[in-house]
């Protein structure tokens, strides 16, 4: 029997690094080949700090969900 919410959690997170790669890849070779290489550097970090907040958010919700996973156990 398949777990699916291990299927479910694996197709998620492909899903969302195959979008940041290419975002980073299609957007900044985009931003590179119209405007130059100063300007990929440029949306580089726009790029980055746009992703800032998400990732701490993720990071908070990663962090209460072990805290309630150890909780439970004990």
């Amino acid at each position: 029997m398949r777990d699916l919410r291990r299927y479910a959690r694996q197709t998620n997170t492909r899903l969302i690094v195959g979008a940041i790669l290419l975002l980073f890849v299609v957007g900044l070779g985009l931003i590179a080949l119209f405007y130059g290489p100063g300007a990929a550097g440029m949306g580089l970090v726009c790029l980055f700090l746009g992703l800032a907040p998400l990732v701490l958010i993720w990071l908070a919700l990663s962090l209460i969900e072990w805290a309630a996973r150890r909780a439970n156990s004990e």
